[in-house]
């Protein structure tokens, strides 16, 4: 329930300067250094905005919003045009006026929301909830509509990363994948990024690098290099036999009688999209270019097709040797900073 203000002296050992104690427990906290205001979200839905003194050993109450109707999940505080966007448990997107306090609108998300972006230049926010599922509103001063939706993940959304520079939006998930949707070109494009074991935690974007940094709950950093051309995965094909071979599924009942066959386990190769036999795929190769950094499952002749200069990888895997929450890049000091399940924080 206490939030803490540490100041780093002269030695480089840092000092606690503010002990405040709030009314419930703190879920998350959003700060703007230039105004120095902090706005710090609970459990009990409140979203509770300070002024830091200059010497910041004095933060000040200056409003409290009744912004959700249980904890609050994720709050952005946007300097252009003075609003707090907050997303909640209770399956609500708000958004309050930071002057006057005032709740300027509200959306309903299908399921609680864990990714928040804003772009300023389009005021299009970008809210991801556990259903997988993206959604794209355009907000007005006093209203908002609904753009799109995206999706793409077959497990809960848990990171959004937006670049506005290429206008890039890259969306983290449970079912250990990430996403990076062309919104900028307009042409509907999404390409997969497969290089976590488990669910990814959270995304940071080094724009003077185009680099993608991605960490997840396996412990894992992987750096992607999103400056080459990537290829999108194609859909899956569907098939009541082998389009290689010909031999029937296990479900073709028919051809399985006509041609006195017993029935196949269906595969897809991960390159063409082919609905292909074990026997068939029976190679493994990696396509860092179509995002799979890891051997994944490919036709014999797709395989064979693919060159050793395509099987050059487009990202660096690190061990952070912890559980990754949450993870903050320093752009000017080349600095990665990581926080853990086991209370650790590493630089």
């Amino acid at each position: 329930r206490t939030v803490r203000v540490w100041l780093k002296r002269d030695s480089g050992q840092y000092w606690p300067s503010i002990y405040h104690a709030m009314p419930s427990p703190c879920s998350c906290m959003s700060f703007t250094p230039e105004t120095r205001r902090l706005s710090i979200g609970l459990d009990n839905g409140t979203i509770s905005e300070f002024i830091l003194s200059e010497d910041y050993n004095k933060m000040t109450l200056v409003k409290s919003y009744q912004a959700h109707q249980s904890r609050v999940m994720m709050i952005l505080f946007v300097l252009e045009m003075e609003w707090v966007l907050s997303t909640g448990q209770d399956k609500h997107f708000t958004w309050h006026c930071s002057e006057s306090g005032q709740r300027l609108g509200g959306y309903r998300t299908s399921a609680g929301a864990c990714g928040l972006q804003f772009d300023v230049e389009t005021r299009h926010v970008f809210v991801g909830d556990h259903s997988g599922q993206v959604t794209i509103l355009k907000l007005e001063q006093e209203s908002c509509s609904l753009v799109t939706t995206f999706k793409g993940h077959t497990g809960g959304v848990t990171a959004l990363c937006w670049d506005p520079i290429q206008r890039v939006l890259f969306s983290g998930s449970s079912d250990h994948s990430i996403i990076m949707w062309d919104i900028g070109g307009r042409k509907g494009t999404a390409i997969e990024l497969q290089g976590h074991n488990d669910k990814v935690q959270s995304l940071s974007y080094a724009h003077h690098t185009r680099q993608l940094i991605s960490c997840g709950a396996d412990g894992g950093i992987v750096v992607w290099n999103m400056d080459v051309e990537r290829q999108e995965t194609p859909e899956w094909l569907d098939s009541d036999s082998c389009q290689k071979c010909d031999q029937p599924f296990f479900w073709n009942f028919k051809q399985m009688w006509d041609s006195k066959k017993i029935g196949l386990r269906q595969h897809h190769c991960r390159k063409c999209g082919k609905a292909v036999c074990g026997k068939c795929s029976s190679k493994r190769s990696s396509i860092p270019l179509m995002g799979f950094e890891f051997e994944v499952r490919v036709c014999d002749s797709c395989h064979e097709s693919i060159t050793d200069e395509e099987r050059a990888p487009t990202a660096t895997f690190h061990d952070s040797k912890h559980n990754i929450v949450h993870v903050h890049f320093d752009a000017t000091r080349g600095w990665l900073l990581t926080s853990g399940t086991d209370k650790v924080i590493k630089v």
